[in-house]
Parts: C-alpha cells; structure tokens; sequence
C-alpha cells in the first residue's frame, strides 16, 4: 500500500495461519487488469493443490509432485475397486478442460512468484511467513527448479496407467443442440411471463431484450446508466442504447465542478467522486457484475444493434413504462436497473435476483428451465447470433453485432443444430441425384458374399 487513500476489495485464501500473501500479493499485482471471477478461480486452484500438498507430505521434495497432481486432477482419488479415498481428498474425476485451467492458474502463479520472490524460503532461515506462505514458496522453488522435466503443461503425463506420456490435447466437443432460447416461444414469455400478479417487471423485460434482441452478454445491461437510453435519430421509434465500459467509458452530462462547470473523465472516476461507488465489476458483494471485454464501438461502449428491428421498438416503449415506474424511488447511484419491490428498494438490481425473475418467468408459461434448452440467460444471446446466421447476414457484420474481437468467436453462436445438420444431408443427397441421374442409373456393384447390391 501507499500514502494515497485508495484501496481495492480482494478475495484473499484463508488458511489455518491466515490469509495466504503470496496468493494476496499476486492478487495485488494484477487488481488494475484481471477479473475477480478470475482470482477466484486462481484461488480455487491454489486451494485444490494446498490441499493435496497436506494429504501428500511425502510427495514435497520431488518434481513428481506435479505429475501426480495433474493425473489426480484427471481420474480422481478414489479407489477405483474399493471405492475410498485413503487421502480424504475426495476428488472426482475433472473435464479436460477444467483440469488444464486449474493447471495454467497455478502455473502463472508460480511463475510471477518465482520472478518477483525467487527461493525466499530456501535461502533466508529467519522466514517470516506462515506456515503456508513458506509451503507456498517452497513448491514455486520447486516448480522452477523442476521446469524443465515437466514440459510445456504438467497434464502431458496422465494415463490411467500412470505411465509418464504426453497427454493429448482433449477431444473436441460440440453440442448436437443449439442452446438458444425458442424464438416462437420470446413474445409470449416477454409479455406473460413477466407479468406477476397483474403487474409487468418491466426492468426484468428491458434485461432481456438486450440480451434477446440485441445481443448482450448477460452481465452487460447491469452497467447500464439511465442517461444510455434515448430514442434513436435514425428512427425515433427505436430505442438507442450504448451500454458503456463500466470503468472507461465516458462520464455522463451530469456532472459538473463546483462553479458548475461540465466535467469530463472516465465511469470510474465519476462514481467515485459523485456517489463514493467503484465500478460493478469491482464489488465484492451481490452487486457485482462481470465485464467480458470484447469490440467496443465509438469511445468504449457498446451498442445495441436491434434484430429483428421490432425489438428495438418494444424496448423504447417499455423504457417509458419502466421511467414512470421509478421516477419517484430515491437512487444513491446511476444505474439504470432498480429494485422495485424488494429491499433496499432503488438499490442496484443484482444478477442473481434476474435470474430467479427469469426462471420464474419461463415456469409461468409452460417452459422448464435448462441450459440444453436454451431457457438459462446465455440462450438469449445464442437466439440472437442464430438469428443474425439465420438471415443470410456476413460474418464480418455479425462480428461487430455481436462485439467479437475476432470473427472465429461467434461461431459458438452461428453453429447448425441437430435438425440443420440433417436437413443439409437430405438436401445435398437431393443434389447428389439431381447431377448423375437417377440412383437405379447408377453402375451396381455387388459386395462379394453379402447378397445384395449398391
């Protein structure tokens, strides 16, 4: 820390002797340009191999040590014939995938550790840390000594034999159904399922039509202010929306100095001074908000490009419906989305009390809920990347609609489901026959010993 008054929230481990500082100082290190979804998960990931560092004291002094912890990540710890797990660890077997994130966390830890504390707890007899501090930087020493025998990833040794080969890159994985919400099935869920009571959520409605009709990851309309909102000069029946980099993006017209002069700078630095507020994406608490990142338009927002154009309209409508609804709450903040019937009422309106408004809003009209089946938050943005494919609409354009950095990120969105991929096999079988013929035209030839011909 330093002489200035600012300061930062962070997660931090606690262990047995404490908070863990080397894993706070990595935190500290990276707190002005990572997530804290990702000290999260950087934190899991040192939990997971403390954990397996206590069960395995034995295992310490050897480069092994990460080899095994690798292959556990990958079949689990359990006995496979007698079902226990003398360690107590009680892992199950981990995806692929999980199991290289937990890897590639722990290995850029131990890197920065190496770099900015190298052997500490190897050369100073007088260490200072906790128990687990000095645990800590004795396995970084250890990692950096043993580098060189482990490879580009210590997941290349797991085989459910044990033997030391290279672990192949995981198999490729696509799901046969596109996890998009049911595009028939948007209006009646829109204007029914949010009506509770007699009485529209009208902020719940808005949420989803950005993500619905416009695109937006599901975290993104959180930082929305109210003054991102005005009729669109192309179309005044359009709402124009620009959801704003919640640290980056401009101030809006609000603020002014102490002769009343306007003020300019960034969302970080006018929340600050104005309400004594940080960024969403920085709240530790249930008003936290994730920030993806990705293209941004203009000076760092992003815009909604409406599709299908109809629900730019509903949202401009139901904008003004929600305006009449909060314009008597009291507000100690800028954001545009309000609790309205629980309290603190007017505070900001957390993702976690949206996704109880959405999934009882799918319950009211008949659709469960279900990640295969679209009806989760994310189906909403996969609807609208389908849509967009769908049309004809060129992948450049779709890039910038959707605010990829790259034109390969929305192919997660655009792929063919189950029933496409079939529709395409008929359709070019049709095309087969259309250019040589009929199939009873075709050369006939018999496969030896099996009675019949092709």
């Amino acid at each position: 820390m330093d002489f200035t008054g600012a300061f930062v929230e962070l997660p931090v481990l606690l262990t047995p002797a404490g908070v863990l500082d080397a894993l706070l100082d990595y935190f500290l290190f990276h707190s002005h340009d990572r997530s804290l979804s990702w000290m999260r998960k950087v934190a899991w990931a040192v939990t997971l191999f403390l954990e397996y560092l206590s069960s395995n004291p034995t295992e310490r002094d050897s480069y092994r040590l990460f080899q095994n912890f690798a292959q556990r990540l990958y079949t689990g710890t359990f006995d496979r014939i007698s079902g226990l797990d003398p360690s107590w660890l009680c892992w199950r077997p981990r995806s692929p995938r999980d199991a290289q994130h937990i890897v590639t966390y722990l290995t850029d830890f131990f890197d920065w550790l190496n770099k900015e504390r190298p052997a500490v707890a190897k050369v100073n007899p007088k260490y200072a840390g906790s128990a687990y501090d000095r645990m800590t930087d004795e396995v970084a020493y250890q990692y950096r000594r043993d580098k060189a025998f482990l490879g580009h990833s210590w997941a290349a040794n797991a085989t459910e034999e044990g033997h030391r080969t290279r672990y192949s890159r995981p198999p490729s994985v696509e799901p046969w159904d596109r996890p998009a919400f049911p595009d028939d099935r948007f209006e009646e869920f829109l204007f029914k399922g949010f009506k509770v009571r007699g009485r529209y959520d009208y902020g719940s409605m808005l949420i989803t039509l950005l993500m619905h009709g416009a695109g937006f990851r599901e975290s993104e309309p959180f930082h929305l202010y109210f003054g991102d909102v005005v009729p669109d000069p192309r179309n005044s029946r359009q709402a124009l929306v620009r959801i704003h980099h919640p640290k980056f993006g401009a101030a809006p017209s609000d603020w002014h100095d102490e002769r009343g002069r306007p003020k300019k700078g960034n969302r970080r630095a006018y929340l600050a001074e104005k309400f004594g507020l940080a960024p969403r994406t920085e709240m530790m608490d249930s008003r936290h908000a994730g920030w993806k990142g990705g293209l941004h338009d203009g000076a760092y927002y992003k815009q909604a490009f409406w599709f299908l154009p109809e629900y730019g309209e509903w949202f401009l409508h139901l904008w003004y419906r929600y305006l009449e609804q909060v314009a008597y709450i009291d507000r100690n903040h800028p954001f545009a989305f309000v609790n309205t019937r629980r309290e603190p009422i007017g505070g900001m309106y957390a993702m976690a009390q949206f996704d109880k408004a959405h999934g009882a809003a799918c319950e009211r009209i008949g659709l469960p809920v279900s990640k295969a089946l679209g009806t989760t938050r994310h189906g909403h943005r996969h609807a609208y990347g389908w849509r967009l494919r769908k049309s004809g609409i060129d992948k450049s354009f779709i890039r910038r609609f959707m605010h990829h950095t790259s034109i390969e990120s929305q192919e997660v969105y655009t792929q063919p489901d189950l029933r496409e991929m079939y529709a395409e096999l008929e359709a070019g079988a049709t095309r087969l026959q259309e250019v040589h013929g009929n199939a009873s035209n075709h050369s006939r030839l018999l496969l030896p010993g099996l009675g019949f011909t092709m």
